[in-house]
């Protein structure tokens, strides 16, 4: 058995104590199931994926296809599903099928739509499984809005008004080679987390009654995953508290 070394030790450390928090989390809201971890790993590199794949993570998740791709083909694990959570880009959908498990932020049709080109070559050519496909929904027009909001302007954390889910949805479950999964937001700038979750859940509960497959609810990241939880989130997003600080760049 290979021997942990010390940056190891201290993501076993970590993830040791996130996991405990949700599973204190899980507990507390009376569900039997936990949610899936996504670790997420932007800007750290491919050996620290390589570390939590030793340590049994088995999703990963990544904002930037360039950073993403070059992990993806760096680790070379079939086993390790990625996870794309950023804001995508029609001229990177050739790219993100070769490698995503999933896709967690779209808020276009004309991204949707690429993506499903994308997907027919990519199974034509290698016969991959279907893309799972989330959309992203944007919680800033809901509730008060702080100061903080404010400056950083609407739909500042991305994802698309809540009226135009459905819309989206129907375009994913009628697309080749996309599969969709649910829902996904961030919780508003300077906002009431738990109540923005709320919110995602009742958005779920809508969709879910027009595709009942697509159960998913992906919410909560280190600083609210509890309440995330709480309100019935299926995947969550955990980058800093397991894999710290972002490296200094120089």
């Amino acid at each position: 058995m290979n021997t942990l070394d010390a940056r190891a030790l201290q993501l076993q450390a970590n993830l040791q104590q996130v996991t405990d928090r949700i599973q204190r989390a899980t507990a507390a809201a009376g569900r039997n199931q936990q949610p899936t971890l996504i670790v997420v790993s932007k800007f750290h590199p491919a050996l620290d994926v390589i570390r939590l794949r030793t340590l049994g993570v088995a999703d990963v998740g990544e904002n930037r296809d360039q950073e993403a791709a070059a992990k993806a083909l760096a680790v070379s694990d079939p086993a390790l599903r990625w996870h794309f959570i950023g804001q995508l880009q029609k001229n990177k959908a050739k790219s993100v099928v070769q490698y995503a498990h999933s896709v967690h932020s779209l808020d276009r049709a004309s991204v949707i739509t690429a993506l499903g080109k994308a997907m027919l070559t990519q199974q034509e050519a290698t016969g991959r499984a279907a893309l799972e496909c989330y959309v992203q929904v944007d919680l800033s027009e809901t509730g008060p809005r702080s100061a903080e909001i404010e400056a950083a302007g609407p739909g500042a954390r991305g994802g698309a008004a809540p009226a135009d889910v459905l819309q989206l949805a129907d375009l994913i479950a009628s697309t080749s080679g996309l599969t969709l999964a649910g829902v996904m937001a961030v919780a508003p700038l300077g906002g009431d987390a738990g109540a923005a979750f709320e919110l995602l859940t009742g958005i779920s509960a809508s969709l879910v009654q027009q595709h009942p497959q697509a159960s998913g609810i992906s919410a909560g990241m280190s600083h609210d995953l509890e309440q995330a939880i709480a309100a019935g989130a299926t995947h969550l997003r955990v980058g800093s508290d397991i894999l710290g600080p972002r490296p200094a760049v120089g």
